[in-house]
């Protein structure tokens, strides 16, 4: 038998009619490399209509069995089993052998689900259950810390001072460099688009007031709880969160001891004294900003930008310091919670700290809307 050499193994032979694939030689482990060079070279899948020439294929193993279905395709392979004047009946089993394991080995593609209208109301009134279903659980931690709080009035040797101290430090003292260098760079962007844009009025003296009405009622408060529902929220699950998983609240009820009581109280009622200072804060940097850019820009002197903005009521502080609370409330109950919620892994810390910061920032958006219009209806 004439011997064909490696370099022979797989070739197009455009001699006839129609272009001929030769497969020639011995497809066994030994030439595995080279073969699959060659089959690499080749634009696969192969056309549908190409012929293919196994009259001088002199051996065949497992690999190489394996490639010649790679080449040819699991459809063509399956076709050329029905054909037994093709391959000796001996290579024709082991090529049945390999079509059926690679064929059982290939993934099946889940085809992508069309959505009916039933099945997207089902999915609707899925997200409305689980939405029902947090709302309610907050409700209910919201009950539970108001009633732990009401009960420990009446026990002052229970109140958690230094932890409250603690728990005020981090949330609002340490909080203070990043919420006043925020606000004045956002007053100083209010201010400067103020200024552009009542400039061509020939009102640009109307920018002290809109500086001071959007800080004092609006960005003052919102761009603290935003704030803090990111960075406090998230300590807040996280490290309630982390207890958790370390079996450390099931550590304290063994003691005998509250963990709403022990954990919880001293973060909410930080929440309620440092937010308010905050957004004070806040608001006193925001304003400081827009008197920076009407000084640079408009000429507007600290004596006359602090005469106009006497003029402007009290109330409208009061209505953007009297959301500090809620927000409070709020974020701390939404981080607290969440760490409660974690089920013993770290994955599951991560996964609740994103869903307390979400949720918080999400409730404290919408409150303020809400807030917005009611005082807008109200005329306050």
């Amino acid at each position: 038998m004439q011997t064909v050499t490696p370099a022979e193994l797989l070739r197009l032979d455009p001699s006839g009619a129609a272009p001929r694939l030769r497969i020639s030689g011995e497809w066994t482990l030994p030439h595995y490399t080279l073969l699959e060079g060659q089959i690499a070279a080749l634009r696969l899948p192969l056309p549908a209509a190409q012929t293919i020439d196994l009259s001088q294929l002199q051996a065949l193993d497992t690999a190489g069995a394996a490639l010649l279905v790679r080449l040819l395709g699991v459809e063509r392979a399956r076709a050329l089993l029905n054909q037994p004047e093709s391959l000796p009946a001996a290579r024709l089993a082991l090529l049945e052998t390999v079509v059926s394991a690679l064929e059982n080995d290939q993934p099946e593609m889940p085809g992508k689900p069309s959505l009916t209208p039933l099945q997207m109301l089902a999915d609707l009134g899925a997200s409305m259950q689980r939405f029902a279903g947090q709302l309610l659980e907050l409700l209910g931690f919201i009950g539970l810390i108001l009633e732990t709080l009401l009960r420990s009035l009446r026990h002052p040797r229970r109140w958690r001072v230094t932890a409250l101290v603690v728990q005020m430090q981090a949330t609002g003292l340490n909080a203070v460099p990043i919420i006043a260098l925020l606000t004045f760079l956002v007053g100083c962007v209010v201010a400067f688009l103020g200024a552009t844009v009542l400039e061509r009025f020939g009102a640009s003296i109307y920018t002290v007031a809109l500086v001071a009405l959007a800080f004092l009622r609006e960005f003052g408060v919102l761009l603290t709880a935003i704030l803090l529902a990111g960075r406090t929220a998230s300590a807040f699950t996280a490290q309630i969160g982390s207890m958790k998983a370390n079996e450390e609240i099931d550590a304290i009820r063994t003691l005998g001891l509250n963990p709403i009581e022990l954990l919880v109280l001293p973060r909410v009622l930080a929440l309620l004294v440092t937010l308010p200072l905050l957004t004070f804060v806040a608001m006193l940097a925001g304003i400081l900003g827009g008197g920076l850019v009407c000084l640079l820009t408009l000429d507007i002197s600290p004596t006359l930008f602090l005469s106009i903005l006497h003029d402007i009521p009290a109330r409208h502080f009061w209505v953007g310091i009297s959301k500090a609370p809620l927000f409070a409330f709020l974020i701390a109950a939404i981080g607290c919670l969440q760490g409660f919620r974690v089920r013993g892994s770290a994955a599951s810390v991560g996964e609740h700290t994103t869903s307390s910061v979400v949720q918080s920032i999400f409730v404290v958006i919408l409150l303020d809307a809400v807030a917005a219009l009611f005082f807008m209806e109200m005329h306050w």
